[in-house]
């Protein structure tokens, strides 16, 4: 029994030992050594999944330039939805042609080629439909890829609507602020970019 006991302490002996002697490892999560630096310009900076899809008033930097004489300057492409009306593969004849958005008027007279086009509107109300902040959440809500729109780009759909009626002007044409530097055209389902001639 005493030699049994005797083992018993030993072992015991031993093992306090060797658990003393066990080298500490730093864990990588509490490390003072500096984090390696991460490149900012490839991680995106606007992470919302989704849009803000909410009727607002045009912010004084998106009113500023949105208002003006835009000429239609170039066909982008074609929205991912079919439409019979988008006039396969050239696009309405709208290169070149015109469209007035004022604070107080509006003209899509311009678009000449187009009885249907031919709208004119006093003291409109304009109006920030939805809000994405970044190329994926724009694709996702409104499912049209938009020809060099990139990951971060901010997009605002914008409506115009009579004041008295409430009602979006009865033309089939549709309104895409990116960054309040490109003004996009939607027009059944054919993708435009415009460009400002006058402010």
């Amino acid at each position: 029994m005493k030699k049994v006991l005797l083992v018993c302490i030993m072992i015991m002996l031993m093992l306090a030992s060797a658990c003393g002697n066990v080298e500490m490892t730093s864990n990588p999560n509490t490390s003072s050594e500096p984090k390696p630096e991460t490149d900012e310009s490839i991680i995106p900076k606007n992470t919302s999944e989704s849009c803000l899809v909410e009727r607002i008033n045009l912010d004084s930097e998106t009113e500023k330039y949105f208002y003006g004489t835009w000429k239609v300057e170039k066909l982008l492409g074609f929205a991912n939805s079919y439409n019979d009306a988008s006039e396969y593969p050239t696009g309405k004849k709208f290169i070149g042609d015109e469209i007035i958005i004022k604070k107080d008027f509006f003209s899509s007279k311009g678009l000449k080629n187009y009885n249907d086009y031919q709208y004119e509107l006093k003291n409109p109300l304009y109006e920030i439909t939805a809000t994405c902040y970044n190329s994926d959440s724009f694709y996702r809500l409104y499912k049209i890829d938009i020809p060099y729109l990139n990951i971060n780009d901010v997009v605002k759909a914008i409506d115009i609507s009579d004041p008295s009626t409430k009602l979006s002007i009865p033309v089939s044409v549709s309104f895409f602020v990116v960054n309040n530097d490109r003004l996009i055209l939607l027009s059944d389902a054919t993708i435009f970019e415009l460009k400002k001639i006058t402010d």
